[in-house]
């Protein structure tokens, strides 16, 4: 249609969206759209001479730490090299594309051809510091790392954490997040009687008693200071009347963020981070810890932008780097089981660097063979089906006879067996609206539904003969085990696998079933540390300046970890190591 300048002209992009685009002398400005993860992102892309001069998400719904680095730093790379074809970001692919994807459309839109990026001047990279000074550097910004820092920070040290990876997060971001804590707030609010003794005592039974009894007392003990921390000082909200009772544990006292997911978490983090000028250093790689002439840790080599970067430390380093369930290389040295064939539920940063670097100035490391598997995630990607946290509140495990197999409420490691013994090495999770009315993981996790039900993985079913068709599995074995698990739920005796929580009735419809199989999820094994967490050498001796926390070491879990320890763990000792590096001692 005909136009005058500052006039809205309607133009039509491949995707068919329509998009604005006004255009005012030189400057044209264009809407453009793409699907993200969790819904549509909108963008308004404005270009001068052929070139991208400034990108403005409108719109978008997507996981807020993993969209912070994509709208920042995708967005910035496709600004400077006036163009889409740029990397995304490793852990945020969805949101990546959707922004590449949305950019483009507003380029078709617009009706512009870029210019190539040399042809106007590409943006000239500011010089990086190659030297930094810090009373504390923490290798590492999951959940660990964020505790250290902030705690060292708190004791009036200066501090910085640098992170391999383009994001934030780690497996602290895209784990359910819930956190073990015997007394909590909430077991008030719910009249649940616990105590630490028997949090000690599952956690040591749940690995078998190879978990160091000092580790497991010093997590115990600190865990109801380490939530009301996160609860107070963090602002991590916390549902006030639900708990988890995860596998292995006696009683509910898994605390539980907001939407059920660590990016809860995590967003809170880097929200104080900022608040109290604590640094986060991204695409930042340690590889080297410096020492002095007399042993003591004091830096870190890293790499960013292809250059090397000095981290002094005055007191004292933090390695919180996590563990090694995405190096299958090193999953194979300790646990040749574990190889290829199997995903894992760990972000891709997840590859034991910290090991490693320590190991190089003697560091000792225990239990390290020991390497736990999830039981319920994705056959086709190996991400945890957090969906299906429905099992906690009753939803019930069957092969593809139909079978329940084991007690849904079991230790992760019997679970993944369990399901690796059955036909095909795979198992359905099953659970009704009644399940989800108290649960809500379906309403929470729309998203996670979406795609698995995309892959023919999840169906919402209003019968149990639709169920049954939807995978093959006879009707009659499935309807015998539903009347089995009605009549235990009745009685409140799990006959066949004595279910520690009480059975729920499966009676009525409508149903979710999802197909699941373990992923690598946890290694146990890493640095030997103490209870103040000194990284110890071969020797038994401490490394003086050197501090760890989280799933890096290895004398806490045993051979197995219970679902919820982790987020204790790492923030109990995380904010221990934070404070004893602050103190140098």
């Amino acid at each position: 249609m005909p136009f005058k300048k500052s006039a809205l002209v309607v133009a039509v992009a491949s995707s068919a969206i329509v998009a604005g685009c006004h255009i005012t002398g030189e400057i044209i400005k264009a809407q453009g759209q793409a699907q993200g993860k969790h819904g549509p992102v909108v963008v308004e892309t404005t270009f001068k001479d052929g070139r991208i001069t400034k990108i403005d998400v409108l719109q978008q719904k997507e996981n807020k730490v993993l969209a912070a680095a994509v709208f920042k730093n995708v967005k910035q790379n496709i600004i400077d090299k006036n163009s889409v074809d740029v990397d995304g970001i490793s852990g945020a692919t969805f949101t990546s594309n959707a922004l590449k994807h949305a950019v483009a459309n507003s380029v078709k839109a617009a009706g512009v051809t870029l210019v190539a990026a040399s042809a106007v001047g590409g943006k000239q990279q500011a010089a990086q510091p190659t030297d930094y000074t810090y009373d504390v550097v923490v290798i590492g910004a999951g959940g660990a790392g964020f505790s250290a820092g902030l705690e060292a920070m708190e004791q009036g040290a200066s501090a910085v954490i640098i992170e391999k990876m383009p994001i934030i997060g780690g497996n602290s971001l895209i784990s359910g997040g819930e956190m073990n804590v015997a007394g909590s707030w909430v077991q008030k609010n719910m009249g649940i009687t616990d105590s630490k003794a028997l949090f000690m005592e599952d956690t040591l039974k749940g690995g078998d008693y190879k978990g160091d009894p000092e580790m497991v007392r010093a997590m115990v003990d600190n865990a109801v200071d380490a939530s009301e921390w996160l609860r107070d000082y963090v602002q991590v909200e916390f549902y006030p009347n639900q708990l988890f009772q995860f596998g292995g544990h006696s009683v509910k006292r898994a605390i539980i963020p907001k939407g059920h997911t660590g990016a809860e978490v995590i967003g809170k983090f880097a929200k104080k981070a900022e608040s109290v000028g604590l640094p986060v250093h991204t695409d930042t790689k340690a590889e080297r810890l410096l020492r002095d002439k007399h042993g003591r840790v004091v830096g870190v080599e890293a790499m960013k932008n292809g250059h090397k970067v000095t981290y002094h430390a005055n007191k004292g380093v933090v390695i919180a780097t996590g563990g090694f369930s995405a190096n299958i290389a090193m999953r194979k040295k300790f646990n040749p089981e574990l190889d290829s064939r199997y995903g894992t539920t760990g972000h891709a940063g997840g590859t034991g660097d910290g090991i490693v670097m320590a190991e190089k100035i003697h560091a000792d490391t225990k239990n390290m063979q020991y390497i736990q598997t999830y039981p319920i995630c994705n056959p086709e990607t190996g991400a945890i089906e957090l969906i299906a946290d429905a099992r906690f509140f009753g939803a019930i495990l069957i092969n593809q006879q139909g079978n329940r197999f084991v007690e849904e409420l079991q230790r992760r490691d019997v679970i993944s067996n369990g399901i690796l013994s059955q036909p095909g090495s795979y198992a359905y999770v099953l659970w009704n609206k009644a399940i989800d009315d108290v649960a809500g993981t379906v309403d929470m996790h729309q998203d996670e539904f979406a795609d698995l039900n995309s892959r023919g993985l999840m169906f919402k079913v209003d019968t149990l003969k639709e169920a049954a068709e939807k995978f093959n599995i006879p009707l009659e074995n499935l309807e015998k085990t539903i009347a089995d698990v009605n009549r235990y739920a009745a009685s409140g005796k799990d006959e066949a696998f004595h279910h520690r929580a009480g059975l729920v009735n499966l009676a009525k419809g409508p149903y979710w079933i999802v197909k699941a199989t373990p992923s690598v999820h946890h290694t146990m094994g890493g640095l030997a540390t103490d209870p103040r967490t000194h990284v110890l050498d071969t020797k038994g001796k401490v490394i003086p300046g050197l501090y760890a926390a989280g799933e890096v070491t290895g004398l806490t879990h045993g051979t197995n970890r219970l679902g919820g320890n982790a987020y204790t763990d790492i923030i109990v000792f995380g904010r221990i190591a934070g404070i004893q590096a602050a103190s140098g001692k």
